[in-house]
């Protein structure tokens, strides 16, 4: 649910959170298992770092923890909203302070556990999230962008936000579109506003990214996809599309649904969808790991062998120090 004072039209800062504790790593990488077991030793619950797991009944294809383990462990920002809603980092971010203040509260530890990093980035930097989205600007641009190309777009935002365009690659669409769109909204730049969270904290964070090594982390990813279709992931998606009718922007995006979507529709075979979504889901795990690597807070632990999931939370506990 969402908190009784939430107002999406408000802007606000959110400080870092640096006294929590955290676990991610890349997809498939086994961290569901280990929270909960690292979680039970802190006397923690659990907070999901996981954009696509606010989204009630999509389950299989966000590997979201099972009931048994949400018994064992109280678990937070688990189906949040319905799949046609929009759910934005100022959202969770919100959210995500107000659960922390909830849990101390009960005289109980923080877990973060997930392995989304835009999510992991603004909770132990801090973030200004910009006022919420724009549909009708973002469908306007994007319009324009088959007429002008993505050049003129970031000479624009060069125009109204030098900073902003200077640190985004020209061919970074979302993020332009993203710096515009906060412009328009607010007539002042987005890079003013986050400044205040480019300098990179000095002190050590409970922050731990389980590691593999990348050919056994591929082969871990095509049988987390294998499993999933297996579970009946077609069959949530089609599901999904016959009680909402379509999906939100962002749910009809996500890995594995955005496939299967596809594939209900007749647009390829289940062998090739099950290929694609593997492929897709690589190319994710390489992007995460970039984002954790240039995330100095987060300590790599690395894995060769699936492990004992109360022997590695106890390893994460000695590695705190």
């Amino acid at each position: 649910m969402m908190p009784a004072n939430f107002n999406p039209n408000i802007s606000t800062t959110f400080e870092p959170v640096r006294d929590c504790w955290y676990l991610t790593g890349a997809t498939a990488s086994g961290k569901t298992r280990v929270g909960v077991e690292l979680a039970k030793l802190l006397n923690a619950e659990i907070v999901s770092i996981d954009s696509m797991s606010v989204y009630r009944e999509m389950n299989i294809g966000t590997a979201k923890p099972t009931d048994e383990q949400r018994s064992e462990v109280p678990h937070h920002l688990l189906d949040v909203v319905a799949p046609t809603d929009e759910y934005s980092l100022s959202q969770y971010i919100r959210d995500a302070h107000g659960i922390i203040a909830d849990i101390r509260s009960r005289g109980r530890e923080v877990l973060f556990v997930g392995g989304t990093p835009l999510y992991l980035k603004a909770l132990l930097r801090g973030v200004y999230p910009g006022p919420p989205a724009d549909w009708d600007f973002r469908d306007q641009i994007e319009a324009e962008l088959e007429t002008v190309g993505i050049e003129a777009l970031h000479a624009r935002l060069e125009q109204v936000d030098p900073l902003a365009a200077s640190k985004l690659h020209p061919n970074d669409k979302r993020r332009i579109i993203r710096a515009l769109e906060v412009y328009k909204q607010t007539g002042q730049p987005l890079s003013h506003e986050q400044t205040h969270f480019d300098d990179v904290p000095h002190e050590r964070c409970k922050a731990f990214v389980m590691s593999w090594p990348r050919a056994t982390l591929h082969r871990r990813i095509e049988a987390r996809v294998e499993g999933m279709f297996q579970a009946g992931l077609v069959d949530e998606v089609e599901s999904l599309l016959e009680r909402y009718g379509d999906l939100g922007r962002t749910a009809a995006q996500a890995v594995g649904y955005r496939e299967a979507i596809e594939l209900l529709r007749g647009d390829q075979d289940l062998a090739a969808t099950v290929q694609q979504v593997q492929a897709r889901t690589r190319q994710f795990a390489r992007r995460q790991e970039t984002w954790f690597r240039n995330l100095i807070e987060c300590e790599f632990v690395p894995l060769r062998e699936e492990p004992d999931p109360v022997t590695f939370a106890r390893r994460i506990i000695e590695l705190s120090g």
